[in-house]
């Protein structure tokens, strides 16, 4: 592997773009153990080759000043700070429930004897 410094000097293009034929679109129905109608396999004849126009333009783009990233999210967290609070009262939250037992809700048994 070339030193992160050089990783980007030579670009090189994996994919050229040019549309999907039928028979490349069947073969990947294939795989994927899909049966499609004339009609399907030209709507993803269009969608397929669609992407694959987008990674070739991914592909052009200059990253030679991007830093290589582990992951897309800082390392900080994004979460709010885990802190209690006090909760409601039992007697409010079993204040509309006809059913209750011992301070807690009386349900129908899930598992019959």
């Amino acid at each position: 592997m070339p030193p992160v410094g050089d990783r980007n000097k030579q670009k090189k293009v994996i994919i050229l773009f040019m549309p999907l034929t039928k028979e490349e679109v069947q073969h990947i129905a294939t795989l994927a153990r899909l049966e499609l109608t004339a009609e399907e396999m030209e709507h993803y004849r269009g969608q397929l080759s669609a992407i694959l126009d987008h990674v070739a333009r991914l592909q052009q783009l200059d990253t030679q000043d991007v830093p290589p990233m582990s992951a897309v999210f800082s390392e900080e967290g994004h979460l709010r700070a885990d802190e209690s609070h006090p909760s409601l009262p039992p007697e409010k939250i079993l204040g509309n429930t006809p059913h209750k037992a011992d301070g807690q809700f009386k349900i129908p048994p899930v598992f019959e004897k």
